[in-house]
């Protein structure tokens, strides 16, 4: 049983050692189906990574190519314009103005940029150069543009009686100063139309008047030098002040800077250089017709007073002129010339009346010593052009004040000082008994207070009053002479004068004690007369204080002389006897102290003088 249990036990396992083999087998194949499935499928994973690879290189290039299209857009937008605004630049069909503007600025802001990009690139710019190009070959059809519309825009405004920018054109000749030759061309058409309208404008205002007749023609009033003048050079003054108006608002400077009253403007700047120019070709015109109407009123004027207003007032606008459009401009130049036209004729004018001053002789059959109709006329020809040039007068320094006025003061007062004393002296010869030194003084202070109120003649005072001094010390000595004569001491003194040196005076015959006596005596009495404090002479003299002067001048000199003769009696050597009784004898006493307080003099000898023998 068992053996057969053995058997069948083996049996079976012997089938199932077979199924075990079959399984064996089945696992082997499918260990190699899966071993060659593990080989594709490795295979296949290594293909695979190689296509994702390749598809993450393409994902890459595909954002790259994604961001540089999105640069490239904005590098465009940025410096490219678009058709609109080529459209604003290059068609004529659209006007200038903001729309012309903001393209011109977006073209010069992108070739601005293109630069800065030009600047940092390291390889050739390519991109950069052509932009650049086709920018800059725009902005340049823009300022050509702008060039012939402003051409036209200055040909069309420049008629007008008032130039006027508006904000279109003043921005317009603010981006033409970016190209100079082009602004100097159109403005070139700017300065020719003000130049025929200002010229127009300026014959009308002569001839015409006003719109309805008011104001009325200039030259209605050519009868009337000075208002005549006066009123063309106003215009022209007007006229160039409201063109400078204008020429600052068009380019923009209006209120920039503004300059006192009088000053001189400065030009600095491309603005005022431009503005200077155009003014002096606007105006210049009216330098011609202006030339010709005041050189026939100046030169047909008779009346040196009015030559002299008309120099004056000339010369005001000479300089006003010069601050304001430079000494260089047609106007300026055409002024220059008409005051020293003005002048010349003035100078020819006093220097005429200085030759006729001398000329004049003096009536011989006028007593009076006072100054003649003439000088007095002159005088007052003196007077009134100096009250002109007083009121022409600015902040001058006193040495420009007298310098301004010193040429005039020679060509006026010096005949005056050369022809009274001359005429005096032909006089005086003729008539010795007429006063010819009170006569010159008499002028001399009269014509020294015609010039006192005005300061900056004090050169020429000076020079009056040197004179006035040598004819009150000729005068103080004829007074002086005469008060001897009259006080009986003129024998005396001149004794005096005369005597040697080594003889007595008391026997020298005019000085022999009774002669002394008899001459004391006569001084004595004079002294109780009013020649003592006052003399006829001076009366005639027109200066009380020059009166004044001559006499007490001459009265200390009679002192002087009265204390010299004490002092000669009182010495011993002289051999006068019993000196002191001679000289108490009549009043002074000897005591030339006294003397002075009769007199009424001050400082006079003290002391020793007033010691008696």
């Amino acid at each position: 049983m068992l053996a057969v249990s053995s058997r069948k036990f083996l049996a079976a396992f012997g089938e199932v050692d077979k199924q075990i083999d079959t399984l064996q087998e089945h696992i082997g194949t499918m260990r190699s189906r899966c071993d060659e499935a593990q080989t594709q499928l490795r295979q296949t994973s290594d293909a695979c990574r190689t296509l994702l690879d390749r598809a993450g290189s393409l994902r890459d290039e595909r954002h790259e190519v994604t961001m540089r299209q999105n640069v490239i857009t904005l590098f465009l937008a940025r410096f490219t314009l678009s058709e609109d605004e080529k459209e604003a630049i290059t068609s004529r069909d659209v006007p200038v103005g903001k729309r012309f503007f903001e393209a011109m600025d977006r073209a010069q802001k992108i070739r601005d940029d293109c630069r800065v990009l030009l600047s940092g690139a390291d390889g050739e710019p390519t991109a950069g150069l052509e932009i650049t190009l086709a920018t800059s070959a725009l902005l340049e059809q823009a300022y050509d543009k702008l060039f012939r519309w402003c051409s036209t825009e200055f040909l069309q405004t420049g008629r007008d009686a008032q130039l006027e920018a508006g904000p279109v054109l003043r921005e317009a000749v603010r981006r033409l100063q970016q190209r100079p030759e082009l602004l100097t061309e159109a403005l070139s058409h700017l300065a020719q139309t003000r130049h025929v309208t200002l010229l127009g404008a300026f014959t009308n205002a002569l001839t015409r008047g006003g719109p309805g007749g008011l104001p009325r023609p200039i030259e209605l009033h050519a009868h009337d030098p000075l208002r005549y003048v006066g009123d063309m050079l106003a215009w022209a003054h007007q006229a160039l002040a409201a063109e400078r108006e204008g020429l600052e608002g068009l380019f923009g400077v209006a209120g920039k800077a503004r300059r006192m009253v009088g000053a001189v403007r400065t030009r600095e700047g491309t603005e005022e250089a431009w503005m200077g120019a155009l003014l002096d070709r606007a105006v210049g015109g009216l330098g011609a017709p202006l030339k010709v109407r005041v050189l026939q009123t100046v030169r047909s004027q008779e009346s040196c007073i009015t030559s002299y207003k008309l120099a004056n007032l000339l010369q005001f606008y000479m300089l006003t002129m010069q601050r304001t459009v430079g000494e260089e401009a047609v106007l300026s130049r055409t002024l220059q010339e008409l005051t020293d036209v003005a002048y010349k004729v003035f100078y020819d004018a006093i220097d005429a009346l200085g030759r006729a001053l001398r000329r004049v002789p003096l009536d011989l059959d006028d007593t009076s010593v006072s100054a003649p109709l003439a000088i007095l006329d002159h005088a007052q020809v003196l007077r009134e052009i100096m009250a002109v040039y007083e009121s022409s007068l600015g902040d001058e320094s006193a040495e420009e004040q007298a310098a301004g006025f010193r040429a005039i003061l020679d060509r006026l007062v010096d005949p005056v000082l050369e022809m009274v004393p001359a005429a005096a002296e032909t006089k005086q010869r003729q008539r010795p008994r007429w006063d010819g030194t009170v006569f010159v003084l008499n002028t001399l202070e009269y014509v020294l207070g015609v010039l006192e109120p005005y300061a900056w003649t004090g050169e020429k005072q000076d020079v009056i009053r040197e004179q006035v001094a040598h004819v009150v010390a000729r005068l103080t000595e004829e007074h002086y002479s005469a008060l001897l004569r009259d006080a009986g001491l003129e024998g005396i003194t001149v004794a005096l004068d005369s005597r040697r040196p080594d003889e007595p005076l008391s026997r020298v015959p005019a000085t022999e004690a009774p002669r002394v006596q008899e001459a004391l005596r006569a001084f004595s009495e004079w002294l109780s007369s009013p020649g003592v404090v006052h003399a006829k002479r001076l009366d005639a003299l027109e200066s009380r204080r020059a009166a004044a002067e001559v006499h007490q001048a001459a009265l200390g000199r009679v002192a002087g002389a009265y204390g010299r003769l004490c002092e000669e009696v009182r010495r011993t050597e002289n051999r006068y006897e019993a000196g002191a009784t001679l000289l108490g004898s009549a009043r002074p006493f000897g005591q030339v102290h006294l003397l002075w307080q009769i007199f009424g003099l001050e400082g006079g000898a003290q002391g020793d003088a007033n010691v008696t023998a």
